[in-house]
């Protein structure tokens, strides 16, 4: 949130307290995220090879289906192993399930993951209705491609020499990751804004971004894409009224100078950002804060990859909750 409750002047909120009315329903939910019977299906072992490998132009032909190396980088992702024991621990599971084929070797799984062309994110559409979306959030954060850690930084007095890729995406109100980019870390966000909403086509209600997308052109260009959309967009605490403002901006600068920027933050329903927020949140800790592979073109699919594991376990159940306190 921009703005909150001072404590300054004690206007201190206390930590809001939630019971969950789904736990027997959400902890299963919970437990099969680990079940390798979830994530490597009848129906992802018949896709494993493909059906013609007849050598028809230069070079060896595919093996394995791009499904089958998704497949296994979701595994990887969700187990958080690299690619020599994915490979090791899928052989093993084929053996123990006594099936005659072989998990991709990992250079395999390499070379084939910048090929992929994972455009969206999977389990998104298939998992919710287009007519029951009304909401989407759009936030950033920036996942580790390299670095020393904290310990390291702290024993030897070095610096951390991080570098960074940034992560942008979008949400649902289902908790679904509709549009996913991974970009450089100098780029801007409402310079990727474009290329993130075409991932999706739905007739939305309400759209939430964050300061640092209060632009001219990020307002033109969600109305185009969303015409009827409430569109919000904190403003800058110094921003005026003016004429080369967009009249969305406009009207919202108008409510906080009329009522505060709380007031303003509640009746436009600011807080639907969250969704995003917990999603990025989601992210870091199941999958981790860092990129495993090196290349820009494969770090971009193992974030889609990444998202579409999140999809694939809110499919499975998210908690139903209720503030108590």
């Amino acid at each position: 949130m921009p703005y909150k409750y001072s404590k300054s002047k004690e206007w201190h909120a206390p930590k809001q307290k939630y019971k969950i009315t789904n736990w027997p329903k959400y902890n299963k939910a919970l437990k099969n995220r680990g079940s390798i019977n979830f994530w490597l299906t009848d129906e992802a072992i018949e896709k494993w090879y493909e059906e013609d490998q007849d050598n028809i132009g230069c070079g060896a032909p595919q093996e394995y289906t791009d499904f089958a190396i998704t497949v296994c980088h979701e595994i990887r992702q969700v187990y958080k192993q690299p690619l020599r024991q994915t490979e090791g621990f899928i052989d093993s599971l084929f053996r123990t399930m006594g099936l005659d084929i072989k998990c991709p070797s990992y250079s395999v799984l390499s070379k084939r993951l910048s090929a992929l062309g994972i455009e969206s994110p999977r389990y998104a559409k298939n998992s919710v209705p287009d007519d029951d979306i009304s909401t989407i959030a759009i936030d950033s954060t920036g996942l580790k491609r390299f670095g020393r850690d904290e310990w390291h930084q702290e024993k030897h007095k070095v610096s951390s020499k991080r570098s960074w890729r940034k992560l942008h995406i979008a949400v649902d109100q289902g908790h679904y990751i509709q549009g996913t980019i991974l970009t450089d870390r100098f780029d801007t966000d409402e310079g990727t804004l474009d290329d993130l909403i075409e991932q999706f086509d739905i007739n939305i209600d309400h759209i939430s971004l964050d300061g640092a997308y209060d632009s001219f052109d990020v307002y033109e260009t969600l109305t185009d894409k969303f015409p009827s959309a409430e569109i919000v967009i904190p403003p800058d605490k110094n921003a005026v009224i003016d004429d080369s403002n967009h009249v969305i901006r406009n009207h919202n600068l108008e409510q906080i100078i009329e009522h505060d920027r709380m007031h303003w933050q509640k009746i436009t329903q600011y807080g639907r950002r969250n969704y995003s927020e917990l999603a990025i949140q989601r992210y870091k800790r199941i999958l981790g804060n860092r990129l495993h592979s090196r290349e820009f073109s494969r770090q971009k699919q193992e974030a889609m990859i990444g998202s579409s594991v999140l999809n694939k376990m809110t499919s499975l159940g998210m908690p139903i909750s209720y503030r108590y306190a």
